[in-house]
């Protein structure tokens, strides 16, 4: 059994709305907008990472940076608009229309077109190359939700960005919503840890560190990765398909603030509910 590294994060966050949604089958309402919304983003970055190469090589000349940041911008921007309407019967069936989509997309490929933009100029501006020679020589070069799995790690997952070095990689995670005081929460810090693992599987090559981007904050924070996190990330793993494959539902999280928030609040705490659901998956 391969999980996904996002289960991870979800066990940690509460371990028993966890078990409502994989082994009683529940779903938070409505999950149909989250679910499109995934596909047009994903969709958006399949096309920015097939672009890249393109937008770097017609860069033959020394520009300012607002102008590398409006190329990307233009290119992005026809790029979403494409995967929005490539996605607009899916739509038809949520409570978003076309421009919703558009609004709530655009925030992303702007940080998007941005980063990209700063990483082109700066090493334009350290190496002064141009065109081909830039794509061939760029450092580092920037991958959008890249695909990972293991099956020796029990895990599978989609990695928001990687930033690619000759000598290493460095994974990234993109957050909106509130961040900590200090440092990241504990769901983010074992996303990162395992992508990391994952990334060093998988390319042969050392992952030192890597960063959580708080988007609403516009605050990058580090996480150096350490021997002991693989430990960790195993005994996560096994918790967590001792959990899927238990019948035991674990107790309440005790946290006011994660269940006022939480879709499935009314039938987690109808323990009459929950034990006739119980008592069917048992049977079945």
């Amino acid at each position: 059994m391969k999980i996904s590294v996002s289960l991870l994060s979800s066990y940690l966050y509460c371990s028993r709305k966890l078990f409502l949604q994989k082994v009683l089958m529940l779903e938070e309402q409505p999950p149909k907008e989250s679910l499109v919304m995934g596909t047009i983003r994903h969709e958006a970055y399949d096309r920015i990472n097939k672009n890249e190469e393109n937008i770097v090589t017609s860069i033959t000349k020394k520009l300012l940076f607002e102008d590398i940041e409006k190329i990307y911008k233009t290119e992005y921007l026809k790029i979403l608009r494409k995967s929005i309407a490539d996605n607009k019967k899916r739509l038809e069936g949520t409570s978003l229309n076309m421009l919703d989509a558009y609004r709530k997309s655009f925030p992303f490929i702007m940080e998007e077109s941005k980063a990209r933009a700063a990483n082109i100029f700066n090493f334009i501006e350290k190496n002064n190359v141009y065109g081909e020679e830039l794509w061939q020589k760029l450092t580092p070069k920037i991958l959008s939700e890249l695909r990972v799995e293991s099956e020796e790690l029990r895990l599978k997952g989609i990695i928001d960005q990687v930033h690619i070095y000759e000598n290493g990689y460095v994974p990234f995670e993109l957050k909106t919503g509130k961040m900590p005081k200090d440092g990241v929460w504990p769901g983010h810090r074992v996303q990162i840890a395992a992508y990391s693992l994952l990334l060093q599987e998988k390319f042969r090559k050392p992952v030192k560190e890597g960063f959580v981007y708080y988007l609403d904050s516009k605050e990058k924070r580090h996480i150096a990765i350490n021997p002991y996190m693989k430990e960790e990330i195993k005994q996560l793993v096994d918790d967590v398909i001792s959990l899927i494959e238990s019948k035991d539902l674990p107790d309440f999280c005790n946290n006011e603030n994660k269940c006022r928030k939480c879709g499935l609040r009314q039938t987690c705490y109808n323990e009459e509910a929950v034990s006739s659901l119980l008592k069917a998956r048992i049977a079945s």
